[in-house]
Parts: structure tokens; sequence; C-alpha cells
């Protein structure tokens, strides 16, 4: 992730790698994002869940509960544990603001 807000991309991004604006948020810089965090290419089932997740909190304007955006895709309940290191990874590269150090504790993998 370093690498790649030291890329010129830095104005998208808080310091802590949370988006500033995230309708600016697209797949491919998704995908960048998750190269740069060593998960290598996104599968069509973290695509969902990222697209599940953002959507939930556009409707919602706060974090949904893990399990219900599993559900919203057709997945198992803990989808998200199973797909990315942690819900605070998940959140970063679905391209959401910085959730507040409460959340980010949180949602920090134990």
């Amino acid at each position: 992730m370093k690498d790649l807000m030291e890329s010129g991309s830095n104005h998208l991004f808080d310091a802590d790698g949370f988006f500033l604006e995230p309708g600016k948020w697209t797949v491919a810089l998704a995908q960048h994002i998750a190269q740069a965090d060593g998960l290598g290419g996104l599968s069509t089932e973290q695509l969902e869940l990222l697209r599940n997740l953002r959507g939930e909190y556009k409707k919602n304007g706060s974090i949904p509960a893990f399990s219900h955006v599993c559900h919203l895709g057709g997945q198992d309940p803990a989808c998200l544990q199973q797909l990315f290191p942690s819900p605070l990874q998940a959140w970063r590269i679905a391209g959401l603001p910085n959730p507040g150090e409460e959340a980010k504790a949180y949602m920090s993998k134990d």
C-alpha cells in the first residue's frame, strides 16, 4: 500500500491508506491495492463482496454486519474472513473512508 500511496495516488488516500473520496473507487484501483498489499489479483467472489460492502455502506452510512454482506452475495456468513486477511483490509480495498479508531480496532485481525 505504501508503494501505491507514493506513486502519485496519495491524494486519494488518508495517512492510514483509506479513501478520501470513495466515489473515485474503481475495480482497477481495488486490484492495484490488493496487489500492493500482497494479495494478488482479486477473485470474482472477492469483488462481489467488495461491491456489496460498498453498497451497504452507501445505503446505511455505517459499517454493516459482515455476515449480512456475505449473505447478499449468497456466500457463507464467514466469507469475509475466508476471502480477506481482515475486515479492515476488505474495507480499505473496497475504497471506503476511514472508519475511525474504535472501528479499526474492531475490524483488525486478532
